[in-house]
């Protein structure tokens, strides 16, 4: 297997390998993150004169403006039988291929939806696709044994390969995350000019609201760039929205309020549309809240206060209390686990509320 990028995503497909037993071989035309990579255990870095015959699949992990032709040269060179990207759009290097008169038989494009704030091979993970999705977009060329490669791959990394049109893909990725990375990167611009009054007043829906906003910027310009058309509806939607509600609130009226509450609660509609937990319908579940201190093992001896009461925790936030040495968490579990936990934790000194 070659991986062409060492960044968060190819390094992290290269750990993914590794850890299953894998030969991997790298290559970035970035020497430095090429040689963070090589000394985590993603992989050899690739010869130079190649591997003396074509890998079984070549992973081809840079930008979006980048993969087509990344792509020409790897074929050019022979350096695989299989072809795929992991860039987040996916009409236009599949276009561009084209154009280039690159072979469209062994390519497939690929999308792991899978990623972090972080960006470099530094912040790589071999369990970062467990149980995601892995989009596969084959054009009309693509050879059924070279998907069948490319889905091996993404079952190899614990993810869920999951074939759709590449317009479609664009379109959908628009929708649920391009889009809303540039929303909360607006928010989050409001806040370079708040004082230190507002700033201690941030809770935790704030910081939720703006933590994708801390990505690379320079990651993200590429991607919105060979995704704009898509993104642009998105946001223009969004701003006709926000448009109106700021229309309404500065009326003041009664009837504008309720106008006001008809977008909260579309709101609700769409966030319950998300899949929750393993893909299925999002369900209810009862918050078990408690005060933590700040300390080493404290979220491990709650979690073992859960085993022993016999209660799967579901999911968990986390808010800090701002100067102050402990924070608040929220254990998500079956409503009618909640009593039981709450008892145990009780039990064992901590605070829960309620």
């Amino acid at each position: 297997m070659v991986v062409i990028g060492t960044g968060l995503i190819g390094t992290s497909i290269a750990l993914a390998l590794r850890a299953r037993g894998s030969e991997v071989y790298l290559s970035d035309r970035d020497a430095a993150a090429l040689d963070v990579a090589v000394q985590i255990g993603a992989g050899e870095a690739l010869p130079v004169g190649g591997l003396g015959g074509p890998a079984d699949l070549a992973v081809i992990a840079v930008p979006p403006a980048a993969v087509a032709v990344t792509l020409l040269d790897a074929q050019k060179r022979r350096l695989a039988e299989v072809y795929t990207d992991v860039a987040s759009v996916k009409a236009l290097p599949l276009a561009q291929a084209a154009d280039l008169g690159c072979d469209l038989a062994s390519y497939v494009p690929g999308h792991p939806l899978a990623g972090r704030e972080r960006s470099g091979p530094s912040a790589a993970r071999d369990d970062l696709f467990l149980g995601r999705p892995w989009a596969l977009c084959p054009g009309g060329r693509t050879a059924p044994d070279a998907v069948a490669a490319v889905e091996g791959l993404a079952r190899l990394c614990g993810a869920m390969p999951v074939t759709v049109d590449a317009e479609h893909h664009d379109r959908s990725v628009a929708l649920v995350s391009h889009a809303p990375h540039v929303v909360s990167a607006a928010v989050a611009a409001r806040l370079t000019s708040a004082d230190d009054t507002a700033l201690g007043l941030a809770g935790q829906g704030v910081r939720d609201v703006t933590r994708i906003a801390a990505s690379d910027p320079r990651l993200w310009i590429g991607i919105l760039a060979a995704n704009a058309e898509p993104v642009a509806d998105v946001l223009e939607a969004v701003a006709t929205d926000l448009a109106v509600a700021a229309s309404l609130l500065r009326d003041g009226s009664e009837g504008a309020a309720t106008h006001v509450a008809d977008l909260l609660l579309r709101g609700n509609a769409g966030r319950a549309r998300i899949p929750g937990k393993h893909g299925g319908d999002q369900r209810s579940y009862a918050t078990v809240t408690v005060v933590i201190p700040d300390r080493p093992g404290e979220l491990a001896m709650i979690f073992q206060a859960a085993t022993i009461a016999g209660v799967n925790v579901e999911d968990i936030a986390i808010e800090h209390s701002p100067g102050r040495p402990l924070g608040v968490l929220e254990l998500s579990v079956q409503p009618e686990e909640a009593a039981k936990l709450a008892d145990e934790l009780r039990a064992r000194g901590w605070s829960v509320p309620g």
